[in-house]
């Protein structure tokens, strides 16, 4: 009986942490590549600038 009691604690752990992960997760919007592009757009502009040493 010990045995399965220290079944029960791993299995009562991962029905938790899936309760926990959808709970989470519930509020989650898909917010695109928008910023994700417009961070890069800045980053090939400022890499593309020349140089002020020579």
């Amino acid at each position: 009986m010990a045995a399965l009691a220290w079944l029960l604690i791993p299995l009562v752990a991962a029905i938790f942490a899936g309760l926990w992960g959808s709970w989470a997760n519930r509020n989650r919007k898909a917010r695109g590549d928008g910023p994700e592009l417009d961070g890069y757009a800045r980053f090939r502009a400022a890499m593309e600038k020349p140089s002020s040493r020579t």
